[in-house]
């Protein structure tokens, strides 16, 4: 199988895809055939080796990924060969075949692609644990979204709608203002960069 491997910390020209021999399902585990693998920010400080995880190369990036469950090991139960899944692993996920705990899966609808499926673990998940073990976000509380245009402030603009909270999004443009609105913002506000 191809992986995209960082086997010397550093910038992302330094990473190579390489050959590996597949993986296999150990006991509790489902071998994944990755569609997607989906990169975020902290993906160029882990390979950097400024992330507050630093595992030794060499290892793949990314943290997320969506595919189909091609094997089961021992144990392995709540999910069948075949099946549509996306996932959370912290980094290792830029690869063709991934060998993965079934608690770190989640089984998607035939409504949600593939490609969007890759990108909800981190962003999403990121967001959830701001608002339920963090902030204990409430319906009819005020939320002020900063950045609303990335993935995580849009996930926030998203989440916190659909929580009850009157959602204030603030962004650079008037056109991710405009998107921030459709995902849910009751209110925005435009911010200025000083140069």
């Amino acid at each position: 199988m191809k992986a995209l491997i960082c086997d010397a910390l550093g910038p992302p020209e330094a990473l190579h895809i390489v050959d590996l021999p597949d993986p296999v399902a150990a006991d509790g585990e489902a071998l994944i055939e990755v569609a997607y693998a989906a990169l975020n920010f902290f993906d160029t400080l882990l390979i950097a080796g400024k992330y507050q995880v630093k595992p030794a190369p060499p290892f793949s990036p990314a943290g997320e990924f969506s595919g189909r469950i091609v094997a089961l090991g021992p144990g392995a139960s709540g999910f069948a060969i075949g099946q549509r899944v996306c996932g959370y692993a912290g980094y290792g996920c830029a690869r063709e075949r991934l060998a993965i705990p079934v608690q770190y899966l989640f089984a998607l609808p035939d409504a949600l692609g593939l490609d969007k499926a890759a990108g909800l673990s981190i962003t999403y998940g990121t967001t959830m644990h701001a608002f339920r073990q963090r902030g204990d976000l409430k319906a009819g509380e005020t939320l002020v979204v900063l950045g609303a245009s990335g993935g995580v402030g849009l996930a926030a603009v998203e989440l916190g709608a659909q929580m009850g909270a009157r959602v204030i999004a603030c962004a650079s443009s008037d056109e991710k203002l405009a998107f921030a609105r459709k995902m849910g913002a009751r209110e925005t506000i435009q911010t200025v960069r000083k140069l």
